[in-house]
């Protein structure tokens, strides 16, 4: 039976599959120390809610609109076998729409493409010459989560991803606001600039505290291209039985081109169920 793995190179932006058994899978985020933040609970609830409530207006001012997507992303990233890998990602979004990645290792070899719609997950895996399609329902199942196009577009973009509107309290600290909200699926506790309102990181913990699933996001080096605040550098930190650390440098991007999406299936290639 073939595996199932994350594949850090989309840094649980995608389920890819390989050999391992599907009970095996866990998607989850790594935990990381957050004792730079320190939630309170201010206690003028009416003053809480008021500045909570500028604070998300702002912050959801800052999400990036688009109507497509194109970037080469260098990707470093740590596995759980303890490998470091070093590979190049081009992607290409149309919102709404389709996702489509390119992953290439050394000498620009491309090794695996992807192509994501809203219902489904096409992966060609050129080195070993096979061909998978999974749902989308699929995906949710394995991970045990509601990721959907729009989810995966958010996490690649730089929006946040799982926020629930429903915040409890804030703090500041070093000019930083914290807020901290609890969802369906995750607390999360979000930092953002206190000038500027963009996010610097996102730690998510899973509600269930059984599965002790946490995420880690951070978010740096941003550019103003064109009116859109765009963090360059990212590090997501993945971990429930087994854990990733991925690091994101985004070194070339441009927004709202017209952009092909190829994926043509060589008639040689094994389909893999």
């Amino acid at each position: 039976m073939k595996q199932l793995i994350i594949l850090p190179v989309l840094a649980a932006m995608v389920l890819l599959f390989s050999c391992r058994s599907t009970k095996q899978i866990q998607t989850a985020i790594a935990k990381k120390d957050s004792t730079a933040v320190v939630v309170l609970v201010n206690e003028d609830k009416e003053d809480t809610a008021k500045f909570i409530d500028r604070a998300y207006e702002q912050l959801l001012n800052n999400r990036i609109d688009f109507t497509s997507f194109s970037a080469k992303v260098n990707v470093d990233y740590l596995g759980g076998d303890g490998k470091k890998y070093d590979v190049n990602v081009f992607v290409r979004m149309e919102k709404d729409s389709l996702i489509w990645f390119s992953v290439n290792g050394a000498l620009g070899i491309e090794g695996m493409r992807v192509l994501i719609s809203k219902d489904s997950i096409k992966i060609l895996n050129k080195l070993d010459k096979e061909y998978q399609a999974r749902s989308m329902e699929y995906l949710q199942e394995i991970i045990s989560l509601p990721f959907d196009l729009s989810s995966i577009q958010d996490l690649i973009i730089g929006n946040p991803v799982f926020l629930d509107s429903n915040f409890v309290s804030y703090s500041i600290n070093n000019n930083n606001i914290s807020m901290l909200s609890y969802g369906e699926w995750f607390k999360h506790l979000i930092t953002i600039n206190e000038n500027d309102h963009l996010i610097l990181n996102s730690k998510l913990d899973d509600v269930d505290v059984l599965r002790n699933r946490t995420a880690y996001l951070s978010y740096s080096e941003y550019e103003d291209k064109r009116g859109v605040n765009f963090s360059t550098n990212r590090t997501i930190s993945v971990t429930e039985k087994t854990k990733l650390d991925i690091k994101l440098n985004f070194k070339q991007y441009a927004f709202n081109e017209t952009l092909s999406f190829p994926f043509n299936i060589p008639k040689n290639y094994k389909r893999i169920h």
